[in-house]
Parts: C-alpha cells; structure tokens; sequence
C-alpha cells in the first residue's frame, strides 16, 4: 500500500459584505438580515478542507464590511463617503488604515461576495466599498457570488448585475451561485442552520469547489508570469 501525505494549501480569501443597512424596519426583524448569512459563510469557511489534487484547501478569511470600513475610524471612514467621494486611485497617498484595506484587498487570492438586492440590482454599498479601488488590484483572480433575500428569490436578480461588476474589475465570478431564499427560515441569527440538511445549503460546497480551482490555477499563472 502507497501512502502519500497531502500538502496544504491555505487560500487568501477576503469576504465583501454587500449591505451596511443597520435600522430595524416597522414591521420588525433583524437590523441586518445578512449578518446571518455573513456567519454562516465565515463559519462554512472556517471548517471547509477543501480538496484539489493532492493538496488541501483552507481559507485565511478577512472580512470587508461597510458597516465598519464607512464608520469613524473606519478604514475609508476618515477618507471617504459611500457615496464614493474619494477614490482612492486618485490619491498618490492614502492614510494607513485605507492603504492596509488596499493592500488586504490586492494580497488576496480570491473573493466571496455576500450580497442582498436593493431594487433588483448591486446594493450601492457594495459597488461602492469595492468601486474605492481600482481593478489592477482585483484582477486575474476568481470570485463567488452569495445572494440573500427575505423573499423566494434569493437575491438572483442582484446576482446577475454583481456579475457584470465582477467581470469589470477582474476577478472573474465562478459559474456556480450560492442563493438562499427565505434566509430567517434557514438560518439562526448566529449564521447557524435552522436546518443543517436543508437544501439550499448545500449549493456552497459546488460554489467553493469552482472557487478553489480557479484560484490556485490563477495564482500558480501569477507567480509565474504577473499579471496582465
């Protein structure tokens, strides 16, 4: 019998929270109905062990969320709005925690997108947190898409236009799509499953497969020839 031992290979995945609502609405409920899916992904990605070949593949997370980026004190917070007055491209210096954003950003090896829709399209806060920075940082690396909704939908119609931004800053979004309908029937407000067999769970695993193949291809490409 032939043992081989399996290397690990630990992806730099930086999470973009797409919502910084933060008001309960009259008729009640979470302030942020997406902070349940933001910990169920955080969660999902701090135990995936991940397989490729013959290695490993675990997350380093970093989480960006507007709710913290935007506020005093925050990364962009003292620098911009979100309206996106700023941007940081434009600037040949930015203050030291925009330019550690920047720089978390850009080290990545990969991006998760957690994402409501407003309106059926890109949440502003969203296109904005990821807009302060310029596609050359983004680029030749794969991104997931993870769409939520309080409805049946799942967030399917922001999905299709948060595809479209992905594509124009670079980091190519994976063909398969996590979308979770009816989230506060699926998810505890901690992030944990209502359910852990539930169906509409097990659309992640699919999602980080792609996600995890593409990145290691795009990064191998990387480190060995740059970036276009």
């Amino acid at each position: 019998e032939q043992r081989t031992t399996m290397s690990t290979r630990v992806l730099k995945t930086v999470v973009f929270m797409g919502s910084s609502r933060n008001v309960v609405a009259p008729w009640g409920g979470d302030s942020r109905l997406g902070t349940r899916v933001l910990e169920w992904v955080k969660s999902t990605l701090s135990i995936r062990e991940g397989k490729l070949g013959e290695s490993k593949i675990k997350h380093d997370v970093t989480v960006v969320d507007p709710l913290e980026v935007f506020a005093e004190g925050g990364a962009l917070g003292d620098l911009s709005r979100g309206d996106l007055t700023v941007p940081t491209f434009f600037l040949k210096e930015l203050p030291p925690k925009a330019a550690a954003l920047k720089a978390t950003i850009n080290e990545a090896d990969c991006y998760i997108i957690v994402s409501p829709e407003y309106n059926h399209i890109t949440p502003p806060a969203l296109a904005s947190i990821m807009g302060h920075f310029g596609g050359s940082i983004y680029k030749c690396k794969p991104s997931g898409i993870v769409t939520y909704s309080p409805g049946p939908w799942g967030g399917m119609r922001a999905a299709m236009s948060i595809q479209v931004m992905l594509h124009e800053l670079g980091c190519i979004p994976v063909s398969k799509l996590v979308g979770l309908p009816l989230v506060a029937d699926l998810l505890k407000e901690d992030g944990s499953p209502v359910e852990p067999d539930a169906r509409m769970l097990h659309q992640m695993p699919g999602m980080l497969d792609q996600l995890e193949w593409m990145a290691v291809a795009m990064k191998r490409q990387r480190d060995e020839t740059g970036t276009f």
